[in-house]
C-alpha cells in the first residue's frame, strides 16, 4: 500500500517521571506518579503529521506485549497506518523520561524492539511515497537504507539525525533536508555550528531547531532564522519530533522548505504547553483555529 509519506523510526512507550530536579550520579530523587504515555521518534513524527492531514504510514518494530498494544492503539487513532509496523520477538521500546517544573527534560531509551527494524524492512517501503523521513533510534544501517532507496525512487527525504551518529556521505549526499538540534549540529560540526556549514556535509539543506527561539533554516541561498510563538513550557518532550512530524507533512502537502518550518515551529509550540508527546500534538483543526 502506497501513503504519501512515510516515516522510518522506533516506537517506544514513555514512563515519565516529573521531579523537582534530575538525579546526579549516585544520587536518589523522589519524584511524581509515573505517567505511561506512547512515544518514539519514528511513532511520535507519524502521530504529529498524521493529526495535521497527512497520509502516513510507520515503518518500525514493536513487541507482543501491553505497551506494544498502547502504541499500536495510538499511531491507529491519530490515523497512522501500522500495516509496515511489525511484531518481533524483543519487548517494546522504552524511553525513562524525567520532567522538571521548567519543562526540561533527561530521557534514557532501552531500545527493545527497535533494533530488530531491519534494511530489509525498508526495501520496498518507500515505494510512491512523496516524502521519507527518518531518525536514529532505530538500527543505522536501517536509516541509511531507508534514505538511499527512498532517494533512488524519487521522494524527497528528511534524515532527523538524533540520535547524533556517524552517517555514510553518500547517504548524507542523498538528503533533501537534514533536520538536528543545535547540539546534534555543534556534533556534526565541531566547535562551530554554523547552520550553512552542514550543506558542505552533503544535504540539499537544513533546519536547526534551537529551542524556544524556532528554527534556522540553511539553503544554499541563504540561512533564514523562524521565530516560535512565547508559551508556557509544561512538557518539551517529544517538541523536536513534533517539529519534523510538522515539517515533513507540509512538505508532503508541497509547501516551500520556509513556510513548512513556520508551521512546524507552531506545531511544536503548541506541543510544549502539555504533558507527554503524542497527547500534546494539535491536529489540523486546531491549528486553523489560532
Amino acid at each position: 500500500m502506497t501513503h504519501d509519506l512515510l516515516v522510518v523510526g522506533s516506537a517506544n512507550v514513555d514512563l515519565v517521571v516529573p521531579a523537582d530536579r534530575r538525579p546526579g550520579a549516585g544520587e536518589t530523587v523522589l519524584g511524581g506518579d509515573t505517567v505511561v504515555s506512547p512515544g518514539g521518534k519514528g511513532a511520535n513524527t507519524a502521530v504529529a503529521a498524521a493529526r495535521l492531514g497527512a497520509d502516513v504510514a510507520l515503518a518500525g518494530a514493536i513487541g507482543d506485549d501491553a505497551y506494544g498494544t498502547i502504541l499500536t492503539e495510538s499511531l491507529r487513532g491519530a490515523g497512522v497506518h501500522t500495516d509496515l509496523l511489525r511484531t518481533v520477538h524483543r519487548p517494546t521500546g522504552v524511553a525513562y523520561i524525567t520532567v522538571t517544573p521548567d519543562g526540561e527534560n533527561s530521557i534514557l531509551v532501552s531500545t527493545g524492539a527497535n533494533a530488530e527494524l531491519a534494511p530489509a524492512d525498508v526495501e520496498g517501503a518507500s515505494s510512491g511515497a512523496k516524502v521519507v523521513v527518518a531518525s536514529l533510534e532505530v538500527p543505522l544501517p536501517t536509516v541509511e537504507r531507508a534514505i538511499t532507496v527512498a532517494a533512488g525512487a524519487g521522494a524527497r527525504t528528511l534524515l532527523n539525525l538524533s540520535p547524533a551518529a556517524d552517517v555514510g556521505e553518500t547517504v548524507l549526499a542523498a538528503v533533501d533536508v537534514l533536520v538536528v538540534n543545535e547540539h546534534e549540529a555543534a556534533w556534526l560540526l565541531g566547535s562551530s555550528a554554523e547552520p550553512a556549514r552542514l550543506l558542505e556535509l552533503g544535504p540539499r539543506a537544513a533546519v536547526v531547531t534551537i529551542g524556544a527561539r524556532g528554527a534556522l533554516v540553511a539553503t544554499p541561498s541563504g540561512t533564514v532564522e523562524i521565530a516560535a510563538p512565547k508559551v508556557k513550557a509544561v512538557d518539551t518532550t517529544g517538541a523536536g519530533d513534533a517539529f519534523t512530524g510538522a515539517l515533513a507533512a507540509a512538505l508532503a502537502d508541497a509547501e516551500e522548505l520556509e513556510t513548512a518550518a513556520r508551521r512546524a515551529a507552531e506545531v511544536a509550540a503548541i506541543s510544549v504547553t502539555r504533558p507527554g508527546a503524542q497527547p500534546s500534538y494539535p491536529s489540523a483543526q486546531e491549528l486553523r483555529r489560532r
